[in-house]
């Protein structure tokens, strides 16, 4: 089945080696968050797994603390593009493969690890489902990416930029799953004991236009398909930074910038899992409880 595509695919990679090869210091904050949170997450599971995916990562970073944390007998990262996977890393295995294939046999991988790339993949039910059936049983999936909330102060700035100088709006930032969505495309997908969660990062800068400069360095400019083609003007930039200053600035001047990011974990289907119950199948009622606590409220 054809999905309509909401990203360009060939600017969300322009955009990611663009990015890869700036090494901008101190751009990968937001990277380097991101893949403490999840090995801390990582660290808690009481298994061992004999081969983990470190899925487009852009980098080394989780591999290095995948393979690092012994979580795992055999670690790969699988990147779009070559570019992403210089330098090499000791003892990590190296692959290349499209934002949207998961390119391994079924069955095969006991871990896979996804960090801050499914936001950016048009078919992302196919995603999951292709990694769900790459993981043998009692697999499991990690994986973080932008929800609902992120660059909300820079989204809002910009489209009353925008309708203040043309009277009309397109998009320039683009949409970000959240946590219901994400908690029911995993169960789509087949996951069992899904849990997503959300954590709220809050970054200052002096003005919108070191944010952008971030953002660009992170490969996280507008990649989307309905964006507008005609280059944004100067004074468009102009007024939405004012409008951010004025609306998202802390008393020193500086400006707020969220980031809510996602986290996603959910386990192939084993028979050893713990399930729900039926209904029916509790040996007391809930009337009979509610029954007594309300005899016992009289007296």
């Amino acid at each position: 089945m054809d999905v309509e595509k909401l990203f360009d695919p060939d600017l969300v990679l322009r955009n990611g080696r663009r990015a890869h090869a700036m090494q901008t210091p101190d751009a990968d904050f937001l990277a380097k968050i991101v893949a403490e949170e999840m090995q801390d997450r990582l660290s808690v599971v009481e298994r061992t797994f004999d081969h983990a995916i470190i899925l487009h990562g852009h980098s080394g970073l989780m591999a290095q603390r995948v393979r690092d944390s012994g979580k795992a007998h055999r670690v790969t990262r699988l990147e779009q593009h070559a570019d992403f996977l210089e330098p090499p890393i000791q003892g990590v295995e190296d692959g290349v493969t499209d934002l949207e294939t998961m390119s391994v046999a079924d069955a095969s991988i006991g871990l896979v690890v996804s960090p801050l790339s499914m936001h950016l993949v048009n078919d992302l039910p196919g995603l999951l489902l292709q990694i769900r059936r790459s993981l043998h049983p009692d697999g499991l999936l990690l994986a973080a990416l932008p929800g609902t909330g992120t660059l909300a102060e820079l989204r809002d700035s910009l489209l009353q930029a925008e309708t203040d100088l043309t009277g009309g709006v397109s998009p320039r930032v683009m949409p970000f799953a959240d946590v219901r969505d994400c908690g029911a495309l995993l169960q789509r997908a087949g996951f069992a004991l899904p849990v997503v969660d959300r954590e709220s990062y809050t970054v200052r800068y002096d003005t919108m236009f070191d944010l952008m400069k971030d953002l660009r360095a992170m490969g996280m400019t507008n990649p989307l398909m309905a964006r507008s083609r005609k280059p944004a003007t100067r004074a468009l930039f102009s007024q939405a930074a004012q409008t951010y200053s004025e609306r998202y600035s802390d008393p020193d001047g500086r400006i707020r910038a969220t980031f809510q990011i996602l986290y996603l974990s959910g386990w192939a289907p084993h028979e050893s899992q713990q399930k729900p119950l039926k209904p029916g199948s509790a040996d007391i009622s809930l009337a009979r409880v509610l029954g007594q606590d309300q005899g016992n409220r009289g007296k």
